[in-house]
């Protein structure tokens, strides 16, 4: 199974892309983009939904999996996360690439078995998943990692109940 993680978010998107074959996992690519505050949201958006859909055509996953949303005290950065998470899940549909969404927690849980690890744990906790040299940088592109890792491994009922 080939899964592309989505760390989602205007001005930082993280991506991770993982390949699991009979309980091992291997490291595709991993990186982020970066969009400015000047720049204009549709514009912004675009290039989130133009890396996805660059990234499944070329790696053509079996899935994409993405974070959930985190809503905290500031609803404009909750409201520009659900945005970035559309275009991503809107250029899974149209390369007919199921989603699957996993709540911060379960993620950490997965990877860590804390739900509730800091930064730095699950990046060190991936490198040593993935076999990497060193940890991903950024941490938005360690934490697509994670989950791309969360659903490469999750049981497949889990899978299927999203």
């Amino acid at each position: 199974m080939k899964v592309i993680g989505i760390d989602p978010g205007t001005a930082s998107c993280g991506f991770g892309i993982v390949h699991e074959r009979d309980g091992r996992l291997r490291a595709i690519d991993h990186g982020w983009w970066r969009t400015p505050a000047a720049q204009r949201p549709e514009l912004r958006l675009k290039t989130i939904f133009d890396g996805v859909a660059a990234l499944i055509e070329e790696h053509r996953p079996d899935a994409v999996a993405l974070e959930e949303s985190f809503v905290g005290a500031d609803a404009r950065i909750a409201l520009s996360v659900g945005q970035a998470r559309g275009a991503v899940m809107v250029a899974a549909a149209n390369a007919g690439v199921e989603c699957a969404e996993y709540p911060p927690a379960r993620v950490k849980q997965a990877v860590c078995g804390y739900g509730r690890a800091e930064k730095q744990q699950v990046q060190k906790m991936v490198k040593a998943i993935l076999s990497l040299e060193a940890a991903p940088r950024p941490s938005h592109a360690s934490d697509a990692l994670a989950v791309a890792i969360c659903h490469a491994l999750a049981p497949p009922l889990l899978r299927v109940a999203g």
